[in-house]
């Protein structure tokens, strides 16, 4: 496959992927505020756009602003309007390896989010049903992409893309809840955590399965599950495993031969998620594993460029071939 390509569809899928997290960033920190209001700066801080938001805005973190930011904002290239209008760029670049089925939904996806940027201030007012209607359209393009493309190397590098960016903002939403507990630690164990946590989990389409394998919401056993499990989809160790599953299927090498980088990363990664205990986690600290996982993953990210995308200059490729 021509690095251009597989450069392509890993990013297509990746934007895709990072549009529905953004929603449900958003939608955690709404039912975190339970009625009062909202905490909105955390949200920014967990996004790691905290930067490019203070140029843009300095210190107000008022609702306008920062729903404005992550949903609308072309400047923001993580907002959901941005990365809607890469994927899109992306997979027109890429027409003749997708479907015509799943070209389709991605532009219907586009265009939804399109037409909402254009009349924002009502979505901002209230943007639950924007926010779902985004997470529908991204279900819908991973179901008709699962369902009408070939599992060849193009699906796997969109399995790696949206894997990766999943796992990355799974562990992003823990820490959202991490910093909205930072001023009130006094709550920690009471109703309201136990709430704050449950409102976690529905945000994360995570309440029903953690129910059905733990019953009573108890924050340890709510990180261990969206960080440690290996069965739930959004679950960090789930989403890395998955992804190391690709990887091995693109090189034709079975799991646990590690040849290139990208492969000993993955494994790593992999068997440190697969060997670690919430327990301890907690006790050295939560947002410290959550940061040092975040930063591997975006290792990861850069090997599998050097690795696959990088378009090397020709001369080099000259050198390479005497």
């Amino acid at each position: 496959m021509l690095r251009r390509v597989a450069d392509s569809v890993f990013w297509a899928s990746r934007y895709l992927e990072r549009a529905e997290n953004v929603s449900r960033f958003v939608d955690v920190c709404q039912s975190m505020s339970l009625g009062g209001h909202p905490q909105w700066s955390p949200l920014i801080y967990a996004s790691g756009d905290e930067e490019l938001f203070h140029k843009l805005h300095g210190q107000v973190y008022s609702a306008e602003l920062v729903l404005g930011f992550l949903l609308f904002d072309e400047r923001n290239p993580n907002s959901i309007w941005s990365c809607l209008q890469k994927a899109r760029e992306n997979s027109r670049a890429i027409r003749e390896v997708l479907s015509v089925p799943i070209w389709e939904a991605i532009n219907r996806f586009y265009l939804r989010v399109r037409e909402a940027s254009r009349a924002p201030d009502e979505i901002l007012q209230n943007p639950a049903d924007f926010l779902e209607r985004v997470r529908r359209s991204s279900h819908e393009v991973i179901g008709v992409m699962e369902a009408t493309m070939s599992h060849d190397e193009a699906w796997h590098f969109a399995r790696i893309g949206r894997m990766l960016e999943r796992a990355d903002k799974s562990s992003r939403i823990l820490d959202v809840k991490y910093f909205v507990l930072l001023p009130n630690e006094s709550r920690i164990g009471s109703a309201l955590d136990v709430v704050q946590w449950t409102a976690l989990l529905e945000s994360t389409s995570a309440l029903f399965m953690y129910r059905k394998r733990y019953g009573r919401i108890s924050p340890p056993l709510v990180a261990e599950f969206l960080l440690l499990d290996a069965t739930f989809p959004r679950a960090v160790r789930f989403c890395v495993g998955q992804a190391e599953i690709s990887l091995h299927a693109i090189t034709g090498r079975p799991i646990g031969t590690n040849v290139d980088p990208a492969e000993s990363e993955f494994a790593s990664l992999h068997d440190h998620l697969r060997t670690a205990k919430i327990e301890p986690i907690i006790q050295e600290g939560l947002h410290e594993f959550i940061d040092a996982c975040q930063c591997r993953l975006n290792d990861i990210g850069a090997t599998m460029y050097r690795a696959f995308f990088e378009i090397l200059p020709l001369v080099e490729n000259a050198s390479q071939q005497q």
